[in-house]
């Protein structure tokens, strides 16, 4: 109950029940074993009781097709209402999606037929010409798979696609579940797992929950298939309670506790000891360190992480203690009421700190980048692509080894030189294909890494995410992830260059292919898509129009932009001009400032010298 006041007077106005503005939908619960449906029911003795029969006529063609039941389920929602389907794994999603739509009625077709032959247009525009084949022969009947393969686009399409009714049904993995707002009428999981993985609890909670459109719908169905097998273990599952929640603070370990004081101590939030001991009692972690990690106390875990950091290089200590006596110190200084020693952020600290680097590949980053500079190969991009190629996807990468080795033999003899470099041989990659024993330990990640590259690599010279995805058959959305961790992780490397005087010679290439990576186009249209609201499809309609630099756009007239450029509105236009112009005043600016840096008198410059200038 909540109650509502005039802020003047104070005075009790009504009170009012909050659930009266939020509707309310109900969700029902089922279980289908074979052709039989349960409802959940907690009062039961066994957890759920007898529904219904499924009523469906199934050709002994469709019962091999479809053991189970899938059209069934699915034929009586949809096209009125929409329905997800939660699959195991991506190929799942797929081959569901084509299953149904292969018995689903020719009647299908013609619900908003015109709408969904949009939505196929549509797809073709962002992705250069290109649909997936599978959803060109599912969407005409408002079916859609969703899943990590697909491309942002693609996925932000298929979405407001679903969400308007165009399409009303998608086959997908459980990160739909989260963090996705696309409410079904019904919701069907097609097994007990994900992956591998038997469901937890809370998975199963969020995937059903995706039932029931508040506002839309007055109810809910979710649908959970399983078989004879599986049936004490789902009976468990819809009868069991959320899962406790814990803190991952220090699992983590370098992306958690260490991070964490890197941050505290760069940010001089906090540098005692002390201070950081009282700061890491007030989280999450420090609330559950008793139950979490018994066998340590929080002292303990905080001096660990910290000494962690100063054997690293980057944390510094303002007293030379052992971590035995940091260990005896919280006993010493609560009797004293204070804590002696203090920590200091290092150089390279500051670097990882600045350039949010990986604690536990902060080191590895400084050899790699050190190492580069005594043979950096600046005939290609590969080798600055190599040192930008995120650490953390090397572990996950499973290269396909014919492919690696094709790419490898098709490199320029520079480009061998740079894989020799970092410590990968064509006979390594050979002798891989070949299935022959390999004595030579070579390092996984470095391997996985220089394959990832060649992707990146590949990727920059062709600027088409369908071809690439082909040519080393990976998922395409897989591929456009992997560009932008790379666009990311090239950004906080030049961050982290900034800050090591060492590694000057780096910062102007890192600039330059940071952008390359962040908009993966032809050279020549990186500038146009600069500018606010320039994409892409419209950076080639400017370019091709003659609208070839920052200089053009910033003059243009808004009414002949307008005549020239196909299906640009009069605000768009305008906003394009205002910001060329702005960036085009920022880039003065810019160089104003260095060359009036350049004409600068160096404050250390001998008397002589000083004098003579003076006097000229």
């Amino acid at each position: 109950m909540s109650e509502i006041y005039n802020n003047s007077s104070r005075q009790h106005i009504i009170p009012v029940s909050l659930d009266q503005y939020v509707p309310k939908v109900e969700l029902k619960e089922y279980l289908k074993i074979n052709e039989t449906i349960y409802e959940v029911d907690s009062k039961t003795e066994n957890g759920m009781t007898f529904s219904r029969l499924l009523n469906y006529k199934y050709s002994d063609a469709l019962k091999k097709m479809d053991p189970d039941h899938l059209v069934a389920l699915v034929t009586e929602v949809i096209p009125n209402y929409s329905c997800l389907v939660f699959c195991p794994t991506k190929k799942n999603c797929e081959n569901v999606a084509e299953m149904i739509c292969k018995f689903l009625s020719k009647d299908y077709l013609k619900h908003k037929e015109k709408e969904k032959h949009e939505v196929i247009k549509n797809l073709k525009n962002i992705s250069n010409g290109h649909v997936c084949p599978v959803l060109k022969r599912t969407i005409p009947f408002g079916v859609a798979y969703h899943h990590s393969g697909l491309t942002s686009d693609e996925r932000k399409l298929l979405e407001e696609a679903y969400s308007t009714g165009v399409l009303c049904l998608f086959t997908c993995t459980s990160t739909l579940a989260a963090g996705v707002n696309l409410p079904a009428r019904r919701v069907i999981l097609r097994a007990p797992y994900v992956a591998k993985e038997f469901l937890r609890r809370n998975q199963y909670k969020q995937m059903i929950g995706r039932a029931g459109r508040a506002g839309i719908d007055t109810t809910g169905e979710s649908i959970l298939i399983l078989q004879e097998k599986d049936k004490k273990q789902v009976l468990d599952l819809i009868s069991s309670p959320l899962e406790n929640c814990y803190s991952h603070l220090v699992q983590e370990f370098t992306k958690g506790i260490q991070t964490l004081f890197l941050s505290l101590i760069g940010l001089k939030i906090a540098t005692n000891i002390g201070d950081i001991y009282h700061f890491m009692s007030g989280t999450f972690f420090g609330v559950q360190q008793k139950i979490l990690l018994k066998e340590k106390s929080l002292w303990e875990i905080t001096v660990e992480a910290l000494n962690y950091l100063t054997e690293k290089g980057l944390l510094q200590k303002d007293t030379i203690l052992t971590e035995k006596e940091l260990l005896q110190e919280e006993t010493i200084s609560k009797s004293k009421g204070e804590f002696q020693c203090n920590f200091y952020i290092t150089k390279l600290g500051r670097a990882s700190f600045k350039g949010t680097i990986d604690v536990a590949y902060c080191d590895i980053l400084y050899k790699d980048l050190k190492k580069g500079l005594e043979g950096l190969m600046l005939e290609s991009l590969l080798h600055l692509i190599y040192l930008t190629t995120p650490y953390d996807m090397a572990p996950q990468c499973e290269p396909d080894w014919m492919i690696y080795f094709r790419q490898f033999n098709q490199l320029s003899p520079a480009e061998q030189k740079v894989a020799a470099l970092v410590g990968v041989s064509e006979s390594f990659i050979g002798k891989k294909v070949s299935g022959q024993a390999i004595k030579k330990k070579v390092d996984k990640n470095i391997v996985n890494r220089l394959y990832l590259a060649l992707i990146l690599y590949t990727l920059l010279k062709e600027t088409n995410i369908w071809s690439v995805s082909e040519k080393f058959n990976m998922p395409r959305g897989y591929i456009q992830n992997l560009l932008t961790g790379a666009a990311s992780f090239s950004s906080c490397v030049l961050h982290f260059c900034e800050e090591l005087d060492e590694f000057w010679v780096y910062r102007a290439l890192l600039v330059e292919l940071t952008k390359k990576l962040t908009y993966c186009v032809k050279a020549e249209l990186i500038p146009l898509m600069e500018v606010t609201g320039v994409l892409e499809g419209r950076a080639k309609q400017l370019y091709n129009a003659g609208y070839r630099s920052l200089m053009h756009l910033a003059n243009a007239d808004t009414e002949v932009l307008i005549e020239t450029i196909d299906h640009l509105s009069r605000r768009q236009a305008k906003q394009i001009i205002s910001s060329a112009k702005m960036l085009l005043h920022e880039k003065a600016e810019a160089l104003q400032e260095e060359v009036e840096q350049l004409l600068r008198l160096p404050s250390d410059v001998p008397g002589g010298v000083a004098s003579s200038t003076e006097k000229a």
